[in-house]
């Protein structure tokens, strides 16, 4: 008699930051970048410190693309159980998309299931929830389970950033002019978070990088970090990122820590010297 093996895939879409992914049937949707001049994919090819350095400079407009709902349906084909983990909906459209892509899939292959789940972040807190969406599966635990865990687990996952430039945010209405004008001319660095609803909050404005650092480990601290996972996402800034490891390393024992680098779309907001920090909280 033949088994019929299900075939089991984990998508995100190219804010994550994550083209590749080991152990598991697995999918990135990219984004776009594009100016008046070019259009730079987001599909882990691209040089993307390269791209925010000429943009550091570029006085054109710039703006962001998200996958439509083809590009969505292209990634689940062939797949009967898909779990998809979007950038913040609040902030972009591909999470209504991927949404809208799996009714589609779903009602013209009955039987196949798709799970959307709104990181209402982007970034290295995306990697965390597949990661751990990875190890859900690994543990052989069916459809449902696994998406109940899943909304559990997001509770426990979160997102601080520090950034030296605020340009494209404002130019893209994720964060007032104003603020990013401020930044700019007291060369501060703006210490931030991802909200509960999804949007990119200021906490506050630290001069110089170590005050930054020491800030966000205060941060993790008051957010509840033990020593679960943490992973720092930077732009053309390793020394930081390492610098920030150690520190973190220093102060929780039993700390988990990864470097990565941003891709495109991350690099495009966080820009030059930015670093993203996505972290486990105590209960997660």
């Amino acid at each position: 008699m033949e088994i019929l093996l299900m075939k089991t895939r984990i998508v995100v879409d190219s804010a994550a930051s994550l083209y590749a992914l080991d152990g598991v049937d697995f999918a990135c949707v990219p984004l776009k970048i594009i100016t008046d001049h070019e259009e730079y994919h987001d599909d882990g090819t691209l040089d993307a410190v390269g791209m925010a350095t000429t943009l550091r400079t570029y006085k054109g407009k710039t703006s962001t693309s998200c996958p439509n709902v083809g590009d969505w349906l292209a990634a689940y084909e062939g797949a009967d159980e898909v779990y998809a983990i979007t950038i913040t909906g609040t902030l972009s459209g591909s999470c209504n998309a991927a949404q809208l892509a799996a009714e589609e899939y779903q009602q013209e292959n009955p039987g196949k299931r798709v799970f959307v789940l709104d990181s209402l972040s982007t970034g290295p807190e995306q990697v965390l929830l597949a990661e751990h969406l990875r190890d859900e599966l690994a543990a052989g635990k069916e459809f449902d389970a696994v998406c109940e865990e899943m909304l559990r687990y997001h509770k426990h996952t979160h997102l601080l950033f520090s950034l030296e430039s605020l340009a494209n945010l404002a130019r893209n209405g994720r964060v007032k002019p104003a603020v990013a004008a401020v930044a700019r001319m007291l060369g501060i660095r703006v210490i931030g978070q991802a909200s509960e609803a999804g949007e990119l909050d200021v906490i506050c404005k630290t001069r110089g990088e170590h005050g930054a650092l020491e800030r966000i480990v205060l941060e993790l601290k008051e957010h509840g970090y033990t020593n679960g996972k943490v992973n720092i996402s930077h732009c053309g800034n390793p020394a930081a990122a390492e610098r920030l490891k150690h520190m973190i390393e220093a102060v929780f024992e039993g700390a988990r820590v990864v470097v990565t680098e941003c891709g495109g779309l991350c690099s495009y907001y966080a820009e030059l010297g930015g670093l993203l920090i996505g972290y486990e909280d105590g209960e997660a």
